[in-house]
């Protein structure tokens, strides 16, 4: 199993905080080309689980598709989104019990709709997993005034029906949030 970038954020954390079984259906938002949380999700989620590898560039797709057909992961599906529209990312809705959004809000111009897109997607009691960068001297980091208010989101998801669950650091370079439809 290839991990790529564990040194700044350990994929491990971010299964554990969203208590990843077999079976279960998964998302992440914006996966890029190395699927830093897809492949280690896929092994959680198993041969009965369903992990969609979404993101708005085709050749992250193309990358993510090449990488789970030789690794023969047949649980893992790209899908092709702009997450900013709303009602547009073919998944069935409240299908997913966890949707991640990971190193992808400090960039999005509207931060909301991705979670609004995540709220569609989630099933009764499933979970928002938000990890970001927090602000740094890092040269791959954000700028400072760009990261991510995590306040906001808290906000935005009191407003939502999610519950606060949990927020965690992932170390130096980010923090994390476990966000909970508790409806």
């Amino acid at each position: 199993m290839t991990h790529v970038g564990n040194a700044l954020l350990d994929t491990t954390i971010l299964l554990e905080k969203a208590r990843i079984v077999s079976g279960m259906h998964v998302a992440d938002f914006g996966c890029g080309k190395t699927g830093h949380v897809v492949f280690p999700v896929s092994f959680g989620v198993g041969e009965e689980g369903v992990v969609y590898a979404v993101d708005i560039l085709q050749d992250a797709l193309i990358s993510i598709d090449k990488r789970a057909k030789s690794q023969a992961m047949h649980n893992i599906h790209t899908i092709w989104s702009d997450l900013e529209r709303v009602g547009k990312t073919c998944i069935p809705e409240n299908s997913l019990d966890v949707v991640y959004i990971v190193n992808v809000l400090s960039i999005a111009h509207n931060r909301h709709a991705y979670l609004e897109e995540a709220q569609r997607l989630l099933k009764n009691k499933g979970r928002i997993i938000v990890a970001d960068w927090v602000p740094s001297e890092l040269p791959i980091a954000p700028e400072k005034g760009v990261c991510l208010a995590f306040d906001n989101i808290e906000q935005w998801a009191r407003m939502s029906g999610f519950g606060i669950q949990e927020k965690f650091s992932l170390g130096k370079y980010h923090e994390g949030m476990v966000l909970y439809r508790n409806i």
